[in-house]
């Protein structure tokens, strides 16, 4: 799809500066170690994963997006066979993409070698918006395959893949964001979007807080399903994030690239 990596990458950029702005003057929580300590190393893993899926782009040509293209020329998939309206297949694509990232995430915290893998994002002792793109290229690549295996079942517009994962991306910043929304406006956009009082209780060091609230663009799975927890025991400005074993480490990029083979 033409200048599809570009449209991505600006919106992507965009949020970023614009949630880190509204992080400095409008925090809600104090952070516990500098930006340049955490963003480095959480900027380390996008590079390393741009890397890794660029790669796996020589022989999957454009990933999620190029399966699309690739189920429409040949016709394959559900959408193919229906020639559903544009607009309706969009609005499908995006509620059935989300609902299996949903899924997904929650099957990382039950499948133990799963779980290795992504406690990387949550070993993160603050959370803002660079946790947002703090994942183990492990990870990311097996969360790339399961997307193309999906989009050649479902067999969807190109544009709206697109679509998809730019709302993925914007949300996930969004609500990983370390912003001060008031409390009247994160009560009505979390009956139907995931904000960050809603993700942050997902980043508590408690168990069965951190296994709630899985949700990255719409809250309403975790309503349907009943993982919805409204909010942390023990309150946004007290509540710790991470993993309850950690320490100062998973600031360093080394030591939490090697976190899932570590004995602990």
């Amino acid at each position: 799809m033409e200048n599809e990596t570009l449209i991505r990458l600006s919106v992507f950029l965009g949020l970023f500066v614009l949630l880190a702005l509204i992080e400095t003057y409008v925090p809600r929580r104090e952070r516990s170690q500098t930006r340049i300590a955490r963003w480095s190393t959480n900027w380390g893993f996008t590079i390393v994963n741009s890397v890794m899926l660029n790669a796996m782009a020589i022989g999957l040509p454009l990933l999620a997006v190029g399966a699309a293209m690739d189920a429409g020329n040949n016709g394959w998939g559900l959408f193919n066979a229906l020639d559903w309206p544009l607009g309706l297949e969009i609005i499908a694509t995006i509620l059935i993409l989300d609902f299996a990232i949903w899924l997904q995430h929650l099957i990382t915290h039950k499948v133990p070698l799963l779980w290795r893998l992504h406690q990387v994002h949550h070993a993160d002792v603050d959370i803002d918006v660079t946790t947002a793109i703090r994942f183990h290229p492990v990870e990311i690549a097996l969360s790339m395959i399961l997307k193309i295996g999906l989009v050649y079942l479902l067999g969807p517009a190109a544009i709206a893949v697109v679509l998809f994962e730019i709302i993925l991306n914007g949300t996930a910043m969004f609500n990983h964001a370390n912003i001060k929304l008031p409390l009247g406006l994160d009560a009505v956009v979390r009956r139907v979007f995931v904000t960050p009082d809603m993700h942050r209780v997902h980043h508590s060091v408690h168990r069965e807080e951190h296994d709630s609230n899985y949700g990255f663009s719409l809250s309403i799975w975790d309503r349907m399903f009943g993982t919805y927890i409204p909010q942390p025991a023990d309150g946004h400005d007290d509540m710790k994030i991470g993993l309850r074993w950690q320490d100062e480490r998973p600031s360093k990029f080394a030591w939490s690239m090697a976190l899932p083979f570590l004995k602990k």
